[in-house]
């Protein structure tokens, strides 16, 4: 490749200028309600209890001042990614992220449900409201995706080709109902819904690797995937990249920012030494997330 990876997050720009793109579209990026952003930051804080690891937030910062880092970076278009971890919090989530939107046109308009009684007349709500795309925890939430609650939601939002961005791999911490057996069930139920797996599926690359190449909508995106923090924890087996190559249309950039334990470039500039070439990269940092949310330069 021509293109030398990014060095740091001044140097972001000089890289996507130089792959010919626009900027970015980051499909995994989170803005939460304060109270509910302190308690993330929080559980991150203590995450050497949690994962036996030190995750140190590298953007623990003040609203207007990560939007501004992002602005800076060339981030075009992001979401907010709300999620419940109880009954009772998504369609307040929900209000939340759909007047964050309002206020930042750069913003995707964001939308969560849980397996709940009312959930189907929420996320009805969320959509006649413009919801763009929605996130679901499955490991923070502990909930079956596949719950008989849920099955009109995965309905409508099989009909109506929403994105879905689905935490639903068993890392960094399994879950009871986490990893590619519920996925591929409820896929088998709703084969046309447009899924994006985050992580990549870490740590089971090669099943979720599975699901894309089977389902038509499901793609997979590539937040903290490849860096060096993961391959430490949850390395990915370089036998699989001709798969990751061939899926160059299915795989979109995610980040997690704010909560990443090192700066936005690394993330880029793990990607870039993957050498699947330019058109991988152009395809991946720009032009998938684009025709997913259809963003234009």
């Amino acid at each position: 490749m021509t293109v030398g990876p990014p060095v740091s997050d001044d140097d972001v720009p000089r890289y996507w200028r130089e792959l010919g793109l626009p900027g970015l579209v980051d499909v995994h990026v989170h803005f939460l309600p304060e109270r509910v952003q302190a308690k993330v930051w929080q559980y991150f804080a203590e995450a050497e209890t949690h994962y036996g690891a030190p995750w140190p937030v590298t953007y623990a910062l003040p609203v207007e001042e990560r939007l501004a880092v992002l602005a800076a970076l060339g981030v075009r278009a992001f979401p907010t990614l709300p999620y419940p971890h109880r009954p009772g919090m998504a369609a307040w989530l929900n209000d939340e992220a759909a007047a964050f939107a309002a206020r930042h046109p750069q913003v995707l308009h964001s939308a969560t449900f849980y397996p709940e009684p009312d959930a189907q007349r929420y996320v009805e709500e969320a959509l006649d409201a413009g919801a763009r795309v929605f996130k679901v925890h499955v490991q923070v939430g502990a909930f079956d995706p596949r719950d008989p609650l849920l099955d009109d939601v995965w309905a409508r939002l099989e009909d109506t080709g929403t994105p879905v961005v689905i935490h639903c791999g068993s890392g960094p911490l399994r879950g009871e109902h986490t990893g590619p057996a519920p996925m591929a069930g409820l896929l088998d139920r709703h084969p046309r819904l447009q899924l994006v797996i985050a992580h990549l599926g870490m740590p089971e690359y090669a099943s979720f690797l599975d699901l894309a190449e089977r389902y038509e909508r499901v793609h997979l995106d590539t937040t903290m995937f490849a860096t060096d923090f993961t391959e430490r924890l949850m390395p990915f087996d370089r036998a699989l990249l001709p798969r990751l190559a061939a899926l160059r249309d299915k795989v979109v950039l995610g980040s997690d920012f704010p909560a990443i334990p090192y700066p936005y470039a690394h993330q880029l500039a793990a990607l870039h030494r993957l050498s699947l070439g330019e058109e991988w990269l152009r395809a991946v940092l720009w032009h998938n997330g684009a025709r997913l949310f259809g963003v234009t330069a």
